[in-house]
């Protein structure tokens, strides 16, 4: 009987590896010795995507699987798609980013609407793939993408659910906003009407007589971007030749129909916010989504389409997915958790998670539901996720630990 040799089989390091920036995987590439022109190849091939499209028809959603399966990835379609036994269905892509691009090659000359999908999803593929954004007012440009931009709270109102009535005179608005520039905000967003869910409105007299004196004076006093929380055009109007260079609308511009052409007339940037109803009703109402998510992108999307096709060039725009506002807790922290699926739109992503009720109730758990001054850490943690999720400005009311906890964030994201 033959002798019995052992194998010695070497174990060889190995470990997945996560790259989430083209940056990030070019540098694997170049540390393992790969030709220059070979990382240019390659670098499509690293990057894995999923990629939901609704209500497809089923004709088309199997050639969609067909196509897909033609280039090496696959799609999921609901089962009875195939033989057509259901109308629609959704459908998911499963693939490299070069296969999804080779996929809308293929698809680009064909009919029944492959055509506009194919359109969709190179745009989707170039946003996804930015590392940097650029914004434009009428003032600057600013670059989002290397360090998170702390965008400070200072609210001129009485009833604002967090500090309301703690600035409202002009002059401990004005100390207030210099101090928040101090601590390192890069813009300030100033209000004069409290958006807190069952706030009411209040006259176009009165808010301008709380922020227009308040902007006059502290563009005088600080160097950096300061931002009008409204979404009335006559006061964006008023704020913007004071010196403000953003307009930040809950409404997306839809409130007024003036704001629209406020902000092409002005060239200021402009905040564009998924709501649901109005602060007086909002969490009233039905807070049903299908997929919150989807919905809150497309919205934001239909509103982005109608700003560009209006005149406003898209290099004025960001987006909010509007934590807490027609939303239940719940859904913010989806929200918050896939953020990341925002980047699709292409445009610098706003988030206002500070001392929200979605936070608190998160913290709770079986105590009492903490005051607005006793959810710094739970606003910490969403600052935190939101930041490593794509945020690129984080507005917030607590600006000097929210640097330090940004600076943190992002040293780790590009160490």
């Amino acid at each position: 009987m033959g002798k019995i040799k052992s194998l010695y089989i070497p174990c060889y390091p190995m470990r997945s590896l996560h790259v989430p920036f083209p940056s990030e995987a070019a540098a694997l590439l170049k540390e393992v010795g790969v030709d220059p022109y070979g990382i240019d190849a390659m670098l499509p091939k690293m990057s894995h995507l999923n990629v939901l499209i609704e209500g497809l028809e089923c004709r088309v959603a199997n050639i969609v699987k067909q196509e897909m399966l033609s280039v090496g990835g696959d799609a999921a379609v609901a089962r009875g798609s195939v033989g057509c036994a259901i109308e629609r269905t959704d459908a998911i892509l499963m693939g490299t980013a070069k296969q999804i691009q080779r996929f809308a090659e293929k698809i680009s000359c064909q009919p029944l609407g492959l055509r506009v999908i194919a359109e969709r999803l190179r745009e989707l593929l170039a946003n996804m793939a930015k590392e940097s954004i650029l914004l434009r007012t009428p003032k600057r440009k600013i670059v989002f993408g290397k360090n998170t931009h702390i965008m400070g709270i200072l609210n001129v109102t009485p009833d604002s659910f967090s500090d309301g009535g703690r600035y409202l005179l002009p002059d401990q608005a004005v100390a207030r906003g210099i101090q928040l520039a101090e601590e390192g905000a890069d813009i300030l967003d100033i209000g004069g009407e409290s958006s807190r869910p069952g706030s009411d409105p209040v006259s176009l007299t009165e808010e301008a007589n709380r922020v227009l004196p308040v902007i006059k004076r502290l563009v005088r006093e600080i160097d950096i971007p300061v931002s009008i929380d409204t979404t009335k055009a006559e006061i964006a109007r008023e704020a913007l030749a004071a010196g403000a260079e953003i307009i930040n609308d809950i409404s997306s511009m839809s409130f007024d129909e003036h704001m629209m052409q406020t902000v092409i007339d002005s060239g200021a940037a402009v905040v564009l916010m998924h709501m649901r109803g109005k602060p007086k009703n909002m969490q009233k109402g039905d807070l049903t989504y299908r997929s919150v998510r989807g919905e809150v992108i497309q919205s934001l999307r239909e509103r982005m389409n109608q700003a560009v096709s209006s005149g406003i060039e898209e290099e004025r725009i960001l987006v909010d997915p509007g934590f807490g506002f027609g939303k239940k807790p719940a859904d913010s922290l989806k929200l918050l958790k896939h953020l990341s699926e925002f980047k699709s739109l292409g445009r610098p992503i706003l988030v206002g998670p500070s001392r929200k009720y979605f936070i608190a109730a998160a913290m709770a758990e079986k105590e009492a539901i903490p005051d607005p001054l006793q959810r710094i850490e739970g606003t910490a943690a969403a600052v935190v996720a939101a930041i490593m999720n794509g945020a690129h400005i984080v507005r917030v009311h607590d600006v000097s630990v929210m640097k330090k906890t940004a600076a943190v964030t992002d040293a780790i994201l590009h160490a």
